[in-house]
């Protein structure tokens, strides 16, 4: 029997954010929904966030895999940045296929590789949104001459800074593709003399011929580059959990074992805690109780050994 529903489905946004350097995509995307940063490029340290700093192409793939298992951890994922991401999978491929460089394939086989690989990471992705999580994506923009036929004179347009291959994927997996930029005036002066004046931040929410943009949500065509004015996007959207009801019995005995784990190694439960949010996998203040069940039996328990270790270690150099 067809499964068939009507009206407007409130879900998790799949958004890429990209402009000018330092315009305040970081930022932007620091203020969505319970922001959890992958730092590929080490660009949110002067920001007040939680991140995860990523080093290569199989961490990045691990750590999102991680997300998705243990969902409480964030409401939005940031990938900061795309351009980072895309030169791990290179660097992946390269050494998979025993490559020197992308461009030493030949006949463009390297690019197909990198496009297929990418698309699996999408791919992975896209089921953020199925355990309630919005997926967000930062990149670099870059300016390119474009010339449009039969016309006369080039000018510039805005674009993600990614290959030809990388480009159009993220571009039609998203929903909502902001450009960020400073906007200026041109004003006459007394003497007739063009100024630019201004420099107010802006972002942009639909296509122009100067830059790629997109939403899926009647957007106004310019916005002010803050958060309060998509906001409302994101409110009321349902929260997916991944335990299943027939497993919360359980949980309960879980806590009660990790406690007894914990009482008898000689740590605290605040120490445990507190590593568990320095490793990335829960909000600060999050406690014992509030851990999933499979956190408990994939994570804590299995590593119990190393958890005392690194937190005894820790003690000893001075750290709490």
């Amino acid at each position: 029997m067809l499964n068939i529903t009507t009206g407007v489905e409130k879900t998790p946004i799949k958004t890429v954010i990209y402009g000018a350097e330092g315009v305040g995509k970081s930022s932007l995307a620091a203020k969505f929904p319970n922001a959890l940063f992958l730092d590929t490029e080490g660009g949110t340290s002067r920001l007040d966030v939680r991140r995860i700093k990523i080093t290569g192409w199989e961490e990045l793939l691990a750590t999102v895999k991680e997300v998705i298992a243990y969902p409480e951890v964030c409401k939005s994922l940031v990938i900061d940045t795309a351009d980072w991401a895309e030169s791990f999978c290179i660097d992946y491929i390269c050494a998979k296929y025993r490559q020197v460089s992308i461009e030493s394939f030949g006949y463009g086989k390297g690019y197909t590789y990198l496009q297929e690989e990418f698309g699996e990471f999408l791919k992975l992705l896209n089921k953020l949104t199925e355990v309630g999580i919005n997926p967000v994506i930062i990149a670099h923009g870059k300016p390119r001459k474009f010339e449009l036929p039969d016309e006369q004179g080039a000018f510039d347009r805005y674009e993600t800074k990614l290959t030809r291959q990388v480009a159009p994927l993220i571009k039609e997996w998203c929903d909502m593709l902001l450009f960020c930029n400073y906007k200026t005036f041109v004003v006459t002066t007394e003497n007739n003399a063009k100024k630019a004046q201004g420099g107010k931040r802006v972002m942009y929410t639909t296509h122009n011929p100067c830059w790629d943009a997109k939403n899926r949500f009647d957007l106004p065509d310019e916005l002010d580059l803050d958060f309060a004015a998509i906001a409302h996007l994101f409110t009321d959207v349902p929260t997916k959990k991944n335990t299943p009801k027939k497993e919360e019995l359980k949980a309960e005995n879980l806590v009660e074992k990790v406690k007894k784990l914990v009482a008898d190694s000689g740590i605290t439960e605040g120490q445990l805690e507190s590593l568990v949010v320095s490793k990335g996998h829960y909000p600060e203040g999050t406690i014992l109780e509030e851990y999933a069940p499979e956190f408990f039996n994939r994570w804590v328990i299995p590593n119990f050994k190393k958890i005392v270790q690194t937190i005894k270690e820790n003690n000893n150099g001075g750290n709490e």
